[in-house]
């Protein structure tokens, strides 16, 4: 039996003069690129320029949206008004669809990035706050969401076409939830382990927690995190071993065609 899946990255968080990551050796890896858009990390140059890889590459483009957070990478919970993050997350649309108009390449996706993710992923307001941001400036954009998560919720509620995710490379709770990256061990760096997480979680549609149970789950994206020192040879030992196992890596918009 043949399966489909998408491989994504979060990608483009340096800052200015500062790079973060492999941005150039994943964009070979990857079909999707989640592209911070200044809150978090990122700045004009970076959207730009990682724009431009995306198109070099053939690999489809998406908005990872954050906190107003450079200082913490946006990892630090943030509490604000539901309207002030809808409006948040809509300003960094827009910015990720001009500089991609550079490219000539249409925003497809948004991805939550850190803490807002893992707010949204429990918070059935911060989950529909970015749902709205998204159905008000382009309701074709695919909303990724952590399998299970308020964000899925969100997204069928608001009729939005859904992706749900997966992570190659972080352990997870019994919940369904990712683990804390403050727990040891819970970011994986060994290629084979995040190799044998993504291949359960295609073919099998589950996944084993920290705490050693099976956890039923369903993916259309599976994430490898850019910012991880570990994050090219984690990617290129995934794609080389899903599609071993006759799982054909496609670019997101595939995954609904």
């Amino acid at each position: 039996m043949s399966y489909r899946i998408n491989l994504n990255a979060d990608i483009g968080e340096g800052f200015g003069a500062y790079d973060i990551g492999n941005d150039a050796d994943l964009m070979t890896i990857i079909r999707s690129a989640s592209v911070a858009c200044g809150f978090h990390a990122g700045d004009a140059n970076t959207m730009h320029s990682l724009t431009m890889l995306a198109k070099q590459n053939n690999v489809s483009l998406g908005v990872h949206p954050g906190f107003n957070d450079l200082w913490g990478f946006g990892r630090r919970k943030i509490e604000m008004d539901p309207h002030d993050l809808e409006l948040m997350v809509a300003y960094q649309i827009g910015a990720l669809q001009a500089m991609a108009r550079y490219a000539g390449l249409p925003v497809t996706h948004l991805k939550p990035h850190g803490a807002l993710n893992n707010m949204a992923a429990v918070r059935e307001d911060y989950a529909l706050a970015i749902g709205r941001a998204i159905q008000t400036v382009d309701d074709r954009i695919i909303y990724v969401a952590l399998a299970g998560s308020q964000m899925e919720h969100a997204a069928r509620k608001l009729g939005l076409r859904l992706a749900r995710e997966g992570f190659a490379d972080r352990h997870y709770e019994d919940d369904g939830n990712l683990s804390p990256r403050s727990i040891p061990g819970t970011v994986f760096k060994d290629p084979d382990k995040a190799l044998k997480q993504c291949l359960s979680m295609v073919k099998e549609r589950c996944l084993t927690s920290r705490q050693g149970n099976r956890v039923a789950v369903e993916v259309e994206t599976i994430c490898v995190h850019g910012d991880e020192p570990t994050a090219v040879a984690v990617a290129r030992h995934v794609r080389r071993g899903l599609e071993a196992a006759d799982c054909r890596v496609v670019a997101l918009p595939e995954m609904f065609n």
